[in-house]
């Protein structure tokens, strides 16, 4: 089973930019679609953005598109998210899914998380 870690939330002022990266161990990190996810307090986890095992196609929720991009490489293990503009509503902790079937996004219940990375937008 995959195990992946997060890294690369904090603080940002509302219009900044975070970037951030899960690694991912295991030798067969090329086989599985990856995703990122996010929880606000008192709300429900909900999905971000995903892509494929390849890297060729991507998904995002109507929320982030236009200021979030999801990329992988596939030799150093790892995926990331680039959240530009960001905005106090995208405060949350987001957490890294890896799954067999790209289908299966944007569905919470599939696949490994890791632990998540804290995002703090101030206005």
């Amino acid at each position: 089973q995959v195990q992946l870690v997060e890294s690369g939330g904090g603080l940002v002022q509302a219009g900044g930019s975070l970037r951030l990266s899960c690694a991912a161990s295991g030798r067969t990190f090329s086989s599985y679609a990856m995703g990122w996810f996010r929880q606000a307090p008192g709300k429900e986890r909900e999905f971000v953005a995903a892509i494929s095992r390849s890297g060729g196609s991507t998904y995002y929720s109507d929320s982030v598109k236009g200021r979030f991009t999801i990329s992988r490489d596939n030799v150093q293990n790892t995926v990331d998210l680039q959240m530009n503009n960001l905005k106090p509503e995208d405060a949350a902790v987001y957490y890294c899914n890896a799954r067999n079937a790209y289908a299966d996004y944007p569905k919470v219940r599939f696949g490994s998380w890791g632990q998540g990375t804290q995002v703090t937008v101030s206005s």
